[in-house]
């Protein structure tokens, strides 16, 4: 007979003289051995259970109506059911797969623009619907130990806008108290009626969130919220301690030093902090940035991971011998990153040359019906920025920041801009251009993703570098362009675009 998987052994808990002790069913003697080899497995798994459909970010519940009906016809111990309607009476349904006797509540979108979670979830469903594999033990083995309901859209209003709050403006994170939403209804009732000995709140966060001052970015981001003003710790609130603690060591192989926690300051009116005081520990897992993965595939990879290696510790209960002090020693969320950090540039300003930071940050503006967006920067600080870090560096020493050159025609039309070789003006340092008029949708369209500066009204700013402005402009060393800056997209001289869409209209 075969050795079954090491992540399906088992612990057997009890008691020796007043002190815990575990047996395993395996010749290992460390706790976690157990945890070794099912994270590396899941993850080389994932791309079989990866809910194809979803390939961007910005879907709408619309979008997933179909998955939803096509889980509930598979059926396979999995049923689909409504729980209520939105403000703008969109229906919200839940799934449920499971029959044991520990249920446990996962919900994604109560922001409507963090969506990387719920791909993961179809993702983990399509895997509890499957069978005729390898992980069929371990199926068997998670869905007899727990009950889990999944709540993949809590927030339509706000994902159909791409927007954090709901369709009557309500942040649902900070609505735990009043109810004012229908939305924070569904969620409360879900809670007091399932009773979970686990909720799962999953969000995404900032991508400019970093590791404490290491400069790295934070990947995933977790937090065992406080249930009062002092902070203290339960069995309810250390068993997120020790379920998180566990996550950390599992994910540190796939992202080493790129997850933190956030500050666990009592937040009265918040679910995460409520629910844990009503009951259930509460899981705040947050997904951040992962470099060049605008659409979060990535990161969507490591919520599965994360989220059914817990779901595993939960089953067999393995968490329970984690330490707190693993939790603690998680570094906090840190604020010290841009998107872009130019160092040592020479800036000329009211006639003194200055060597200075610059620090940019990069921000998606919807467009298309919220389906898809651009980029509109700004220049977030200068001065002295040696204790923070960038996405992107730029070492200018020796450069000097000038103005970017206007194209010397005004253009009638985007019909016109398209049929200039904007490449090559670029290389030239000319990458902005007046049109007499243009429409923004039809400039995003026709321009797609060519980095251009255009203006329809006004123009540049005086000076060649100002706090809150538009970051277009050359950085030259002498007569040579060295590096080309067009809405906070930095190509050094004769590079092309990267196909990312930070055209910019004034």
């Amino acid at each position: 007979m075969k050795n079954r998987p090491i992540w399906l052994k088992k612990p057997v808990f009890g008691t020796l003289h007043g002190f815990a002790f575990y047996i395993f069913t395996m010749s290992v003697s460390p706790t976690f051995a157990q945890d070794a080899a099912l994270p590396r497995q899941l993850y080389n798994a994932h791309p079989s259970f990866q809910e194809t459909t979803l390939t961007h970010r910005r879907f709408k519940h619309s979008d997933i109506q179909p998955l939803l009906n096509r889980v509930a016809q598979k059926a396979k111990g999995t049923t689909v059911e409504p729980i209520g309607e939105s403000t703008e009476k969109r229906v919200i349904r839940k799934v449920q797969a499971g029959t044991g006797p520990t249920p446990v509540l996962l919900w994604s979108q109560m922001h409507g623009d963090e969506a990387t979670a719920t791909m993961a979830l179809f993702d983990i469903i399509n895997f509890l619907q499957t069978s005729g594999d390898e992980w069929d033990e371990f199926r068997a083995n998670l869905l007899a130990g727990l009950t889990i309901h999944f709540v993949p859209m809590l927030n339509p209003d706000g994902a159909e806008r791409w927007q954090r709050r709901t369709a009557l403006d309500i942040d649902m994170n900070r609505d735990a108290l009043r109810l004012q939403s229908p939305e924070s209804v569904i969620l409360k009732n879900l809670q007091q009626t399932l009773k979970p000995l686990v909720g799962f709140n999953l969000h995404d966060q900032n991508p400019r969130y970093g590791v404490g001052k290491t400069g790295k970015q934070a990947v995933l981001s977790f937090l065992a919220t406080a249930y009062d003003e002092d902070r203290n710790l339960n069995e309810i609130r250390q068993r997120s301690m020790q379920l998180i603690a566990g996550l950390n060591r599992v994910l540190q192989p796939f992202i080493p030093g790129q997850i933190a926690r956030y500050d666990d300051e009592f937040e009265a009116r918040a679910f995460g902090d409520n629910i844990q005081k009503w009951g259930t520990t509460l899981i705040l897992i947050e997904s951040g940035g992962y470099k060049g993965d605008t659409e979060k595939m990535m990161v969507r990879r490591l919520n599965f991971v994360a989220i059914l290696s817990a779901l595993n510790s939960i089953a067999n209960r393995s968490y329970e011998a984690e330490n707190v002090a693993d939790y603690t020693a998680i570094p906090e969320n840190g604020r010290a990153l841009f998107d872009v950090l130019i160092r040592n540039v020479g800036v000329v300003r009211n006639g003194v040359r200055t060597v200075m930071d610059v620090g940019i940050n990069q921000y998606e503006e919807n467009t298309n019906n919220a389906r898809d967006f651009r980029y509109e920067s700004k220049i977030e600080d200068l001065g002295d920025l040696s204790t923070f870090f960038g996405l992107q560096e730029i070492d200018a020493t020796g450069l000097e920041l000038v103005p970017a050159t206007v194209y010397p025609e005004t253009l009638k039309s985007i019909d016109k801009l398209t049929k200039l070789n904007v490449a090559d003006l670029r290389q030239q340092g000319t990458v902005v251009f007046r049109l007499k008029k243009a429409n923004s949708e039809t400039a995003y369209k026709k321009l797609g993703s060519e980095p251009v500066h255009v203006l329809v009204e006004g123009d540049l700013p005086a000076q060649p570098l100002e706090l809150g402005q538009v970051p277009t402009f050359l950085l030259k060393e002498g007569d040579q362009v060295k590096y080309v800056v067009v809405n906070g997209l930095v190509m050094k001289g004769g590079e092309q675009s990267p196909g990312k869409r930070f055209i910019i209209l004034d």
